[in-house]
């Protein structure tokens, strides 16, 4: 029987790589997906390219907070796969409105629909941030939510609308909350991504604070991968962390990509430190381990020589999109 998947957020970074895996050998056969996107200046059809072709894959552009839109979609889709979502902290900063609206308004009307027309299955991709910082150890599932940006709290909200929709509902919900995400056609204002671009086009390496905030790095193909084990294997009203199993400071990080770049410690600027910036996340997937199977397959230090390869040969991918920083 074929699956009729709703993606949102499909022409994003994270949502194009679990849609294109959707059409890959590994993917399930017989699939049916519609991309909702609404194309901000983090979506690109781009990144959708090496799957346009495939029977099966409908692209509709639309805003999730478009109840009208969502409602006809959702009527003709037996799952939905959320990953719609503004997500840069220093945007979130500067202005939080538009993170409420999408992120919080958004998934209530992606969760009404649902109800509204019978979807089997709602996958609602959140983040490790929530926990906001740890002092030591890793964040489990059941753990208290202390988001420190806007951005991060609005996927709290997201995440505990819901959560709510199964228990007051019966929805089948099932939450995802993934690290630091990397690999190619991320957008250049991410970590990876605006350091590689600053050092392949002269630029300094722009550090926040004293680099020491450390992060755990999942590569995207682990993370889609984790995201459908969830969506075919998962159990409902449950929340799964996907880890990467790599952390580093962002220190390290930067001088590991020096490396790549074939450049010096004299490239790394140390600038004014971000409001409220996270000391540290660190997230247990021991459940997702134990319950479905994951573990990271891919070695991050093969994998980030490989992402920096990739925008070293697709600078006519990236480039343009500096504009936007």
């Amino acid at each position: 029987m074929t699956s009729r998947i709703l993606v949102t957020g499909g022409a994003g970074f994270i949502g194009s790589a679990y849609v294109r895996a959707l059409f890959g050998p590994s993917g399930p056969p017989g699939v049916a997906v519609t991309v909702l996107d609404k194309l901000t200046y983090a979506g690109s059809l781009t990144r959708l390219d090496p799957v346009r072709d495939r029977p099966g894959l409908t692209f509709v552009r639309g805003d999730v907070c478009d109840t009208a839109t969502v409602r006809r979609l959702a009527a003709g889709h037996d799952e939905i796969v959320h990953f719609a979502a503004e997500s840069h902290v220093d945007r979130s900063i500067d202005d939080g409105s538009a993170f409420t609206l999408t992120n919080v308004v958004g998934t209530q009307t992606l969760l009404d629909a649902a109800l509204r027309y019978g979807v089997r299955t709602f996958v609602h991709i959140s983040t490790d941030e929530v926990y906001g910082s740890l002092p030591l150890g890793a964040a489990r599932e059941e753990d208290q939510l202390r988001p420190s940006s806007p951005y991060a709290a609005s996927k709290a909200a997201a995440d505990l609308i819901a959560l709510a929709h199964h228990r007051t509902h019966g929805l089948d919900v099932r939450v995802t909350r993934c690290s630091n995400n990397f690999g190619p056609y991320q957008h250049p204002e991410k970590a990876i991504p605006r350091f590689v671009a600053a050092l392949l086009t002269g630029g300094s390496l722009p550090l926040y604070g004293d680099g020491q905030q450390v992060r755990d790095w999942l590569h995207v193909d682990d993370h889609v991968r984790a995201v459908e084990l969830v969506r075919t294997a998962g159990r409902p009203g449950e929340t799964y962390n996907i880890g990467g199993g790599t952390s580093l400071t962002n220190l390290d990080l930067a001088h590991r990509l020096l490396g790549w770049c074939d450049a010096g410690p004299e490239r790394i600027t140390h600038v004014g430190d971000r409001k409220g910036h996270d000391r540290r996340y660190a997230a247990d997937h021991g459940k997702i381990t134990a319950e479905l199977g994951y573990r990271p397959r891919t070695d991050f230090a093969s994998a980030l020589a490989a992402t920096v390869d990739w925008y070293r040969t697709h600078r006519s991918w990236w480039e343009p999109l500096l504009a936007s920083l």
